[in-house]
């Protein structure tokens, strides 16, 4: 009797137990994993280094249960702050990939994807690098006095076009950062400018580095989308120089097509 009496209790109690699971702990489960909460995500491509925009990101409702803390829930905290590492359409943005300042600790240089390379070249004089002038996203003209032993100052064909990613000053810093200066005394003067070239611009430019005579003006600074072309007519040049196979084929494409 005994014995049945401690399964009876038992079983009310293994019966109670499952009631409170069912009935207290499941919908109170339930409810916390079908809450919900705005997050804000990337709608653009980010790079590193980008400044975000508002059309880059959007607000979206999502699950709260198991939500990183790091994610932010506000889109105003975003616009304007700058990626500190690249971020694809769909990621959840994270406190720890944005910064209020811009990086500036060479962000450029993860930007090379292969096809073209980073080439510093030094600005023997402050007259030379356009008078500190310069700033990154400039396209610029490599002037070389007595190109090659020919006694003659010319352009090289291959140069007439050239991006601008950086200009160094000899603390290894960036001194086109845009940061205002109090004491102007305190400015470092660039020594520098690191040129976005291909392999055979590269090559030019390290024999100039190594002849020690290379002046930079200035040709177009303002909009990157008018600044591509004239990316697109040096790279044109450089087909016609070194690929002129590859020009060819392309130009009786274009005919086949008319």
């Amino acid at each position: 009797m005994k014995i049945f009496k401690n399964r009876t209790t038992l079983g009310i109690l293994c019966i109670v137990i499952s009631l409170l699971i069912c009935f207290g702990i499941t919908p109170l489960f339930n409810k916390t994993i079908s809450q919900k909460t705005e997050i804000v995500r990337v709608a653009k491509e980010i790079k590193l280094g980008d400044k975000i925009t508002k059309n880059m990101v959007q607000t979206v409702e999502v699950g709260r249960y198991n939500l990183s803390e790091n994610v932010i829930k506000n889109k105003d905290t975003v616009i304007g702050a700058f990626a500190t590492a690249d971020l694809s359409v769909g990621d959840y943005i994270l406190n720890t990939k944005i910064s209020k300042t811009p990086e500036q600790d060479n962000a450029y240089l993860y930007r090379l994807n292969g096809e073209k390379q980073a080439i510093s070249l030094t600005l023997k004089t402050f007259a030379s690098g356009l008078s500190g002038k310069l700033r990154s996203g400039d396209i610029v003209s490599v002037i070389a006095p007595d190109y090659r032993k020919q006694g003659m100052t010319v352009i090289p064909p291959e140069l007439k076009y050239v991006e601008v990613i950086s200009v160094t000053a000899p603390s290894g810093y960036d001194a086109n950062t845009g940061e205002v200066i109090e004491n102007e005394d305190e400015r470092e003067l660039p020594t520098t400018v690191t040129l976005l070239a291909t392999a055979e611009q590269s090559n030019i430019l390290a024999e100039l580095e190594a002849d020690g005579k290379s002046h930079v003006s200035l040709v177009y600074r303002g909009d990157s989308k008018q600044a591509q072309k004239f990316i697109s007519i040096q790279e044109e040049v450089l087909n016609k120089l070194y690929h002129s196979e590859i020009s060819t084929e392309s130009t009786q494409e274009n005919e086949v097509v008319q």
